[in-house]
């Protein structure tokens, strides 16, 4: 896979502290199967070891925008980071059920970024969540992306259910009067949720990266 490739590594934040962890590996994994639904991807999200999720973008846009789906959609009694990586991907190998082993600087990358997201959230800013890394040639884009990412995170931090499931819901196409009626609110009080919990911004923003990333 090409450099435009962007590898995203998913963990669970305090998995051993929840009080069913298999019903909430159930509940990530359902989600995620929704966001694979949605999303263009070039691997889906994908179970691998312990409490650890990966998959594999054609572009950073459409890394940023599945997983502020991700984050959005996810049970309210979980939380995940997010460590994105671009850079080449190739298969070194077979593994189970004929899945390739892959490596390369994507993967390099996306780790390093979910260290360094777990740092940042134990450090300064514990409403991060995500970090990326690109080579050494793409500082400027690496800032850029990494100033989006720390906003978008705290944005959602701050986010109570209700806000994230009509700002999700938005994200996906429906209309504001149809996530009315399953929320059983006025249109009007969609609207204001949007306004009212930075929603809005997120998809003006997403809106704007996803196409120019």
């Amino acid at each position: 896979m090409n450099d435009t490739t962007v590898a995203v590594i998913i963990d669970i934040v305090g998995s051993r502290l929840l009080a069913d962890r298999r019903a909430a590996q159930l509940a990530i994994e359902e989600a995620f199967s929704g966001i694979d639904r949605l999303s263009l991807h070039s691997q889906p999200i994908r179970p691998t070891v312990g409490d650890e999720f990966q998959a594999l973008y054609p572009s950073l846009g459409s890394a940023l925008r599945a997983t502020l789906l991700a984050r959005l959609v996810l049970p309210a009694e979980v939380d995940c980071r997010f460590g994105l990586g671009q850079g080449t991907v190739s298969a070194v190998g077979e593994g189970a059920a004929a899945a390739s082993i892959q490596d390369g600087p994507g993967w390099w990358r996306a780790r390093e970024a979910i260290v360094e997201a777990h740092e940042r959230e134990d450090g300064r800013t514990p409403s991060a969540r995500s970090w990326f890394r690109a080579d050494d040639e793409q500082s400027g884009l690496e800032a850029l992306v990494n100033a989006y990412l720390l906003a978008r995170d705290h944005v959602i931090g701050g986010m109570n259910d209700r806000a994230r499931r009509v700002t999700f819901a938005t994200m996906t196409g429906r209309l504001q009067g149809d996530i009315a009626a399953d929320e059983g609110i006025t249109q009007s009080a969609v609207s204001q949720a949007l306004r009212r919990s930075g929603g809005a911004s997120l998809l003006a923003t997403i809106d704007r990266l996803g196409k120019s990333l």
